[in-house]
């Protein structure tokens, strides 16, 4: 039809509609053909881009689209966003040979040299390089290995993965760890639990029926850990254990219980307070850990105090293993006074004896310094035993009140003024006075929390009960458990059955961690110092966590984590370090084939995605707002 016939039968709106329609199409062209951007829908922004996958599902191609619902296809296409090019940075290995477990803070020897003492485990303490440390990728043992999924990996890891063939000689007597072929396999009991964990817990229960495993015993600090095989076997009764040695001799025990998928942290009692909040752990285990406990006036045992539950227990244990050892032979000839140890039996007096004279000191100023100090912190001795292998156990509770602080004969150690208290310990050196209960705003000691598992989503007894507060938990929680479930687990293509170590790099009350609870992971809760301090709420909870500075290296091993979440994190973090230095450390962290998930604005995620980029991670954006990171095995060449 021409175009005078369309205007006399009054079709020149058509008309027009139809050359408006083509000239937009044209310009759409000239501007796809030349490079140059033009706002569209960013549906139809990436269609044809080659970074940007659209790919559907195949069973998703025939499945009805409800109304008002988008196709598989849109939600494909929605999915994923393109990603800025990678920062140009040169790469270079950490260099030297023990450059595979780097760990900035806790290596560095010339801060270490130029301590004027080593007396108090100075030494094994944090020194963080100050400017931070050159920028350098550690490389990957020889040989290394995807790690052994879980549970097999609490029975054995791959040898090359951990090349430390050092503990099994070691600790040869006591059967910590045997290499067998191309693997290292863990008894599991050894020495310290002949009869495995299992029944070594059970006995402990059957002495002291109140500490019920999984129940009311839910979260748990295992002192001088070796390789965390008491946290591993508590696993199976419910029960989380934070398990902390220092690096020391005892070669890479942390790193052992860490490739095992065990929760375990690298730290010591030294001079400054464990990361840990006041009044955390239902209950503290100490099998022949060789801490000073009366050292400096008491302060390790006072810094146990501080982190222990109102009503929780200290269980100290100990067998003869170390009875042929010249520097203990005269406690075996030692006359054992019958007070104040009484009704004991001998075998026990004796292996209790022994742990007691692990140390420098004479063993009866020692006992009556110990014994002192625990009767000054009005602890109560709750069970003294030894079960049928041998193992003696000294059981310990700490008051539920503060009545009895009130009565001492003398104040000493006095109870700490309410300004020394800092919840959040980081750098904070020991203190020497007693740490005072908590108290609500009734002036009541907060309550135990309830049982497990019912204390993950009862109110946390720490919790302040201000308006809002109450309010604004329980809709983090509900937004964690719908985020997770609904995206975190279904849309992200992240491959979570191959984990087990997950970190949540800000956890706030820890609504991430709890939304995993019933899958085959545990999750360290990081609480930064410079946000809101919520770690007691998190261990209320019955989970696990500490706190860190992330402009500083994490007290852990290369390659121990599967994830490591973040929500909302960057910005502020940003405003204090350089991004480039805690991309380094997150690299540091993962395992290779692990993942990175970032929850945060498009801003931070451009910034972050530049860096891993750089790293030869693979990255995909989702949404806009989700970033999802996996590292690969690419090591930069000398």
């Amino acid at each position: 039809m021409s175009l005078g016939k369309l205007m006399k039968e009054r079709t020149f709106g058509f008309a027009l509609f139809l050359f408006l329609f083509l000239f937009l199409i044209s310009i759409t062209f000239f501007f796809l053909s030349s490079g140059k951007t033009v706002d569209l829908p960013y549906y139809f922004s990436l269609a044809g881009r080659s970074d940007v996958s659209t790919t559907e599902p195949s069973d998703a191609n025939d499945a009805p689209v409800p109304p008002g619902k988008d196709s598989p296809a849109l939600k494909a296409r929605k999915s994923n966003f393109p990603t800025p090019p990678a920062l140009d940075i040169a790469w270079r290995p950490c260099e030297g040979v023990l450059a595979a477990d780097y760990i900035p803070c806790l290596d560095n020897y010339k801060a270490i040299k130029r301590l004027p003492t080593r007396r108090h485990m100075e030494h094994r303490e944090r020194h963080c390089p100050k400017p931070a440390p050159l920028r350098c990728l550690v490389p990957l043992p020889k040989g290394y290995k995807r790690p052994l999924p879980w549970p097999k990996s609490r029975d054995m890891i791959w040898y090359d993965n951990v090349p430390h063939p050092k503990l099994v000689e070691y600790k040869k007597d006591q059967n910590w760890v045997r290499k067998e072929g191309d693997q290292f396999v863990f008894p599991g009991g050894g020495t310290q639990f002949k009869d495995g964990v299992s029944n070594y817990a059970s006995f402990i229960h059957k002495t002291v029926p109140i500490i019920h495993w999984g129940r009311q015993i839910r979260v748990a600090l295992d002192v001088g850990c070796g390789v965390a095989s008491f946290g591993g076997y508590l696993l199976d009764k419910q029960v989380l254990t934070m398990s902390i040695a220092p690096k020391d001799e005892h070669e890479a025990q942390i790193q052992f219980a860490l490739e095992r998928g065990i929760p375990a942290f690298l730290s010591v009692i030294g001079t400054q307070q464990l990361v840990f909040p006041d009044n955390a752990f239902d209950l503290v285990h100490c099998a022949r850990c060789r801490v000073h406990w009366d050292a400096d006036g008491g302060k390790p045992l006072l810094e146990l105090n501080r982190v222990l539950r109102p009503g929780g227990f200290f269980i100290w244990s100990a067998t003869p293993v170390y009875q042929d050892d010249q520097r203990d032979a005269k406690v075996w000839k030692c006359q054992i006074p019958s007070s104040p140890i009484t009704n004991l039996h001998a075998a026990a007096i004796i292996t209790l004896t022994i742990s007691l004279m692990l140390f420098s000191h004479p063993f009866f100023a020692y006992t009556a310094a110990v014994s002192a100090l625990t009767e000054a912190m009005c602890w109560k001795v709750v069970a003294k035993t030894m079960d049928s292998t041998g193992i003696g156990l000294v059981i310990y509770q700490k008051p539920e009140n503060p009545s009895c602080y009130e009565k001492r004969p003398q104040n000493n150690p006095p109870l700490c003024d309410q300004n020394d208290q800092h919840n959040i310990s980081w750098y904070t050196p020991l203190l020497n006075c007693i740490t005072r209960l908590p108290l609500d705003k009734q002036g009541k000691v907060i309550k135990w929390p309830v049982t497990w598992p019912y204390r993950l989503s009862s109110l946390p007894v720490s919790m302040p009960l201000e308006p809002g507060v109450v309010e604004q938990y329980k809709a983090d929680n509900r937004r964690w458990t719908e985020l997770v479930s609904d995206t975190y687990l279904m849309k992200l293509n992240i491959s979570w059955p191959s984990f087990r170590n997950i970190m949540d790099m800000n956890a706030g009350y820890g609504g991430f961690a709890a939304a995993l609870i019933d899958l085959p992971y545990w999750v360290m809760n990081v609480v930064p110092v410079h946000e809101e301090d919520t770690l007691s709420i998190i261990y209320d909870r019955g989970l696990i966590g500490v706190y860190h500075d992330w402009c500083e290296s994490f007290n852990t091993y290369p390659r121990t984590y599967d994830l490591l979440h973040s929500s909302f994190l960057f910005k502020t973090l940003s405003e204090r370090c350089d991004l480039i230095d805690v991309g380094v450390e997150i690299d540091r962290i993962v395992r290779p084939g692990g993942y990175l998930l970032v929850f945060d604005t498009i801003e931070m995620i451009n910034k972050l995605t530049a860096i891993l980029k750089s790293l030869h991670w693979s990255v995909k954006i989702h949404q806009a707002q989700y970033l999802v990171a996996q590292k690969s095995l690419w090591r930069p060449t000398s």
